[in-house]
């Protein structure tokens, strides 16, 4: 026990002299690290964890802290939605994801009957996750969390993931050594966390085991699975392409204040083109980016219907569920 901690210690301090300082504000607490491994071993033990897994997680985890500045700086960057669209959506991009769906057609159509997600919606959020298994992410997970659980922002949090992921390496015979991801613990081509692989992992080849980093089958039928269980509809759009009067109530566009098209319509709210907007009573919000919008000018909008809503479940943002809807359309 004594030669364990002397090792941990050891690494962690060796990594932090070699890559700087824990936090600005003071040196590294190592008596602090130590007592989070300390704490993760009791839980793992608690939940049944194998001593192997266990073992493995404990050896030698490394705090980077790198980590600690991606997640302090995350908030910081934001595009307009039209710089964010013509980064996210590109051609290469969708030219990448026809040439997938050309590679994939057996496999989509088995994930379309199973769970009623289209090959186009499965496309784009492949595309955007890790365009199309080219950017998993190359961190050590158990890293990740050690490092996030150590800054305390998310303790709790980032310590149930871990815990997660510990149970999938040991349910699915993984090293979980050799499971990456992004700095902030996601994995895999459709980037899930481990408590929603946890939740919503599927076995697409039926080899018994769920794997979402390195099998194609497995991420394709965890994501279908999942966006079914979040609701989606098949027969519905995401979004409308609008254009609002330059009059319209700014307020109205937060994609919390609900209408049917016809309210909407009534609202002077058209489709781009000028036509009207169908007669339905299907509900909508409505979003915009009014950054560079002038008080006197045309309001470009989009029209967010519920399957918009179900994407804000997988990544709560607008401008990735308006990014989803347009890659999809050039998908189909």
């Amino acid at each position: 026990m004594i030669y364990k901690l002397c090792s941990r210690t050891f690494v962690a301090a060796l990594f932090i002299t070699l890559f700087g300082g824990a936090r600005a504000d003071g040196d590294f607490d190592m008596d602090r690290w130590n007592s989070l491994m300390d704490d993760v071993r009791t839980r793992a033990v608690s939940e049944n964890i194998s001593n192997a897994t266990i073992d493995a997680t404990l050896n030698s985890p490394m705090f980077i802290p790198s980590i600690i500045k991606n997640d302090k700086n995350q908030k910081e960057f934001r595009l307009d939605l039209d710089k964010y669209l013509s980064r996210m959506v590109t051609k290469t991009r969708v030219a990448n994801g026809r040439r997938m769906r050309d590679t994939y057609p057996t496999l989509l159509h088995r994930v379309q009957e199973e769970y009623g997600i289209q090959p186009h919606v499965i496309l784009a959020f492949w595309g955007l996750e890790s365009n199309y298994g080219r950017a998993h992410g190359d961190y050590r997970l158990k890293d990740s969390f050690f490092t996030l659980m150590y800054d305390g922002r998310r303790e709790k949090f980032f310590g149930d993931q871990l815990l997660a992921l510990m149970k999938i390496a040991d349910d699915n015979k993984l090293d979980i050594d050799k499971i990456q991801g992004s700095w902030a613990g996601a994995m895999g081509h459709f980037q899930f966390i481990p408590t929603t692989l946890a939740t919503y992992g599927c076995d697409g080849n039926d080899d018994g085991k769920v794997d979402i980093i390195n099998n194609v089958s497995d991420a394709m039928f965890s994501a279908g699975n999942y966006l079914n269980k979040l609701g989606w509809n098949k027969d519905e759009r995401i979004v409308r392409r609008v254009v609002l009067p330059h009059d319209f109530n700014r307020k109205l566009l937060d994609g919390k204040t609900k209408k049917n098209l016809s309210e909407w319509a009534k609202m002077g709210v058209v489709n781009p083109d000028g036509s009207a907007l169908p007669k339905s009573q299907m509900s909508a919000g409505l979003i915009a980016d009014l950054a560079n919008v002038a008080d006197d000018a045309e309001i470009i909008a989009y029209l967010t219907y519920p399957n918009f809503y179900r994407i804000k479940k997988w990544n709560n943002s607008n401008w990735y569920a308006i990014a989803i809807a347009e890659l999809a359309d050039r998908l189909k």
